[in-house]
C-alpha cells in the first residue's frame, strides 16, 4: 500500500516538533522499531539501532544548553511505495545545517529510518 507524500511531510514535521519541544516520548514514536535505523548527529559517531539512537536523543533533549532547532525548505523525494527521503535545513541559534531524513512505512505510517545532519557551508537564504 502506497503512503501519500503528505504523510512523509507530516512525519518530518512531527520529528522537528518533538526536537523543538524536547519530547522524548514523541521522538520514540517517530523512530522505526524494526530493522537497524541509523542516526548521524553532527560530529558524532554513527549510531545504529533504536536503543542507541533513543539514548542519544535522551541526552540531547534533556540537555538544558541544547539550542532550539527549527527546520525549513523541506523537500520530499519518494524512494518507492513505502519510503521517502526528506531533505531540509535545520536552524539553531547560531548556525544552519542540512539534514536528510529517510522514512519508511511501518504499521501503515512513515517512521524515521535514517537521520543525518551536518554543517552547511553555504546555507540558503530563508524567506
Amino acid at each position: 500500500m502506497s503512503v501519500p507524500i503528505e504523510m512523509y511531510e507530516f512525519a518530518n514535521e512531527a520529528f522537528y516538533l518533538a526536537f523543538e519541544t524536547k519530547d522524548l516520548n514523541a521522538m520514540s514514536h517517530i523512530w522505526c522499531e524494526q530493522g537497524d535505523p541509523v542516526c548521524l548527529h553532527p560530529g558524532w559517531p554513527t549510531l545504529i539501532g533504536r536503543e542507541a539512537i533513543l539514548e542519544s536523543w535522551r541526552g540531547i533533549l534533556t540537555n538544558p544548553h541544547q539550542s532550539q532547532v527549527s527546520f525549513f525548505d523541506a523537500r520530499v523525494s519518494l524512494i518507492n511505495d513505502e519510503s521517502a527521503a526528506v531533505v531540509c535545513y535545520e536552524k539553531t541559534d547560531d548556525q544552519i545545517m542540512v539534514a536528510t531524513n529517510v522514512f519508511r512505512a511501518e504499521g501503515g505510517r512513515p517512521r524515521m529510518y535514517i537521520h543525518q545532519a551536518g554543517f552547511c557551508a553555504h546555507p540558503p537564504h530563508q524567506a
